[in-house]
């Protein structure tokens, strides 16, 4: 089994990294708060001190931060990532960051003669456990035949994509319907309640009906009662409407759903409700229609 390492183990990350250690790999990670790691190193993870010890230590290595600020923390100074990679060492970024500075970390990459790809996932955490996430690959197409094996062991939905960054616009392309599908919900079960049709009856009939889409069919119920963990904030989704946002203007494409569905969570966080679940769209929503949440 391969020598791996993994920078950031945060909801996403952890999970995916204790896939890992239960796959039979070695594996050495490292995240700013190492509290948050704690039952990744009861279940057999080697720690790194710093993000360089760990990427000296390993062959592969994976990061996935919470956004392109995050990435840059890890990656640079003396104790970065790209201070321990050597030639021949493979870096795969899971992370959604800029698609711009994702393509300059990787040059700076292959400038120590490593390989860098941008593989960001597809999904939740409950898809990252049962290994039914989507993993889409971006950078040399040798080294990504190369990991091809150890991407597997993670899930079986992989895709390469072309170039470095590719993989990052693919993702923001897919998440950006995220809250734009979810928006729709919402505004279909408020017409509903507002019409007699009691919430929990008319969430029931949309999740039996013709289009309800997996991403919403699972985030439904949240707006009834909302889940004991936090799969993905109003924050980190905003993030990513932003980049989609940033990517759209930069390629001459309008988005006016991201548009209108990133002023929602703007409204979100202006109700303290940054850090719940993005579902929360709904209370914005149901505040406006008079209705209690």
């Amino acid at each position: 089994m391969a020598q791996l390492g993994f920078i950031g183990l945060g909801k996403m990350g952890g999970r995916v990294a204790k896939r890992l250690l239960d796959a039979g790999h070695s594996v050495i990670g490292f995240n700013r708060t190492k509290s948050k790691a704690r039952w990744l190193l009861d279940a057999g993870m080697q720690w790194g001190e710093t993000p360089r010890q760990v990427v000296e230590s390993a062959d592969i290595i994976f990061s996935m931060v919470t956004n392109t600020a995050a990435l840059r923390e890890v990656f640079d100074g003396d104790n970065g990532i790209l201070a321990g990679l050597t030639a021949g060492k493979v870096y795969i970024d899971m992370s959604t960051i800029s698609v711009i500075t994702s393509r300059d970390l990787a040059g700076r990459v292959a400038a120590k003669g490593a390989h860098m790809l941008d593989a960001p996932v597809s999904g939740n955490v409950k898809h990252v456990e049962e290994g039914t996430m989507s993993i889409i690959v971006g950078g040399e197409q040798a080294i990504f035949e190369k990991v091809q094996p150890l991407l597997y062991e993670l899930t079986s939905k992989v895709s390469y994509v072309g170039k470095n960054g590719n993989a990052l616009v693919m993702k923001i392309a897919i998440n950006l319907s995220l809250p734009v599908q979810f928006l729709g919900f919402c505004e279909g079960i408020l017409l509903a309640e507002k019409n007699g049709i009691p919430r929990e009856v008319a969430i029931e009939a949309w999740r039996n009906s013709a289009l309800a889409s997996p991403a919403t069919w699972h985030r439904a119920p949240f707006i009834l009662e909302k889940p004991e963990e936090v799969w993905f904030d109003v924050n980190m989704m905003q993030k990513d409407m932003l980049l989609a946002l940033e990517l759209g203007r930069a390629s001459d494409v309008p988005l006016p759903s991201v548009a209108l569905s990133n002023e929602l969570l703007t409204a979100a966080r202006t109700m303290g409700l940054a850090h719940e679940d993005f579902a929360v769209m709904f209370d914005v929503l149901a505040s406006m229609a008079g209705l209690n949440t």
